[in-house]
């Protein structure tokens, strides 16, 4: 027996049986023109999910969900404006997803299922994002300059590996990456010489406010102008972008061991590069991590940002910008996904850096 629905759950298993029987109710009284399969899930929708209190196991409402998404699918396109009931029928099963997340994140929490299990609730969601993209340009019949299809996207990354592959390695592998170490490297260098002394902490930390004071838009092209066309002058835009946030983050992680913890270091007769070494950075390191994950992304952007300004014919902004120019707007997509796709996994494989180095810490023992 499942336990009984919450509030919002019998909220959201009224409105989508609701919801299927007025799309029922819809194709009766305009004549039955949405497939029969579609009906059929309605119906089963409308006939289970009409409850306030239920002991039907919930994984019912994600196989409603996904069946509802790839019939919505399936019966594209129309040929000319979709019918009512087909709306109602996605937000139906837009409604049963909702409804099988939040009763799959209870479960979770409640440890009735597997911890694996809690990959389902962002695979779930980002899938139905990916369902009504696709189901409202195609059903809408949106201009494709306005807003391409998934199917589009993923038809256009089939097609241009190879112009894809170039620009990944020029922006991400070449100017990210280098760039990325660099600033980074070079913002943990400063703010261990601001910590030792005093004289570098009034006087090159106010020069690092100023330099995140700096806006993109303006220093792009001066560094342009400076290390040239080739990938070096965008990894230069990206030192200037990261060196910022981990000049501050490290700073305040020195900080962040205690007054109690330093003096047990000098009862040890610790010089301050052992105590630094063993317990500063050490209580640093979540903080560190932090400013390596944010600058994970925003090396990204500043890279294809400073592509815009001038570059070799490739990269990720240098295609973008070209082919907006062009109305290939399929293609700018295709670039955008292959770089959300690489930051994500940036970021990703920094974070389990951090959770195999700083395992210790409370925030990595409490996931």
């Amino acid at each position: 027996m499942m336990p009984e629905l919450t509030r919002l759950q019998s909220l959201l298993a009224l409105l989508a049986g609701g919801i299927s029987l007025l799309a029922v109710l819809t194709e009766l009284v305009t004549g039955m023109t949405a497939p029969l399969p579609l009906l059929a899930v309605l119906v089963i929708g409308a006939v289970t999910l009409i409850r306030v209190r239920s002991s039907l196991n919930f994984w019912l409402d994600g196989l409603l969900s996904v069946l509802g998404a790839v019939l919505l699918l399936s019966v594209l396109p129309f040929d000319g404006a979709a019918p009512l009931s087909y709306w109602l029928a996605m937000a139906a099963a837009w409604l049963f997803g909702w409804l099988f997340a939040d009763q799959l994140a209870m479960a979770l929490h409640r440890r009735e299922v597997h911890g694996a299990f809690g990959v389902l609730i962002p695979l779930m969601f980002g899938a139905a994002l990916l369902v009504l993209w696709e189901a409202c340009t195609r059903a809408g019949h949106v201009p494709q300059v306005i807003l391409p299809a998934p199917s589009m996207i993923w038809a256009r990354l089939l097609q241009s590996p190879g112009t894809l592959f170039a620009d990944f390695v020029q922006t991400f592998v070449k100017a990210v990456l280098s760039g990325y170490v660099l600033g980074c490297g070079l913002g943990f260098a400063v703010a261990i010489l601001v910590d030792r002394s005093p004289f570098f902490k009034k006087g090159l930390l106010p020069l690092g406010n100023f330099i995140s004071a700096l806006p993109i838009i303006g220093i792009a092209p001066i560094l342009v102008l400076w290390f040239g066309y080739d990938w070096q002058s965008k990894a230069a835009v990206v030192v200037v972008l990261v060196f910022f946030p981990m000049l501050v983050n490290t700073v305040a992680g020195l900080n962040a061991a205690s007054a109690m913890e330093r003096d047990l270091m000098r009862t040890y007769a610790s010089s301050y590069w052992q105590t630094l070494f063993k317990l500063r950075l050490p209580a640093a390191a979540p903080f560190i991590f932090n400013a390596l994950k944010i600058n994970s992304t925003l090396a990204l952007i500043g890279a294809i940002v400073a592509e815009f300004f001038g570059t070799p014919i490739v990269g990720m902004g240098f295609r973008i910008s070209t082919e907006v120019g062009r109305l290939n707007v399929d293609m700018v997509w295709a670039e955008i996904a292959v770089a959300a796709v690489a930051g994500s996994a940036f970021y990703g494989l920094i974070a389990l850096i951090e959770r195999a180095i700083t395992f210790w810490h409370p925030s990595i023992r409490g996931g």
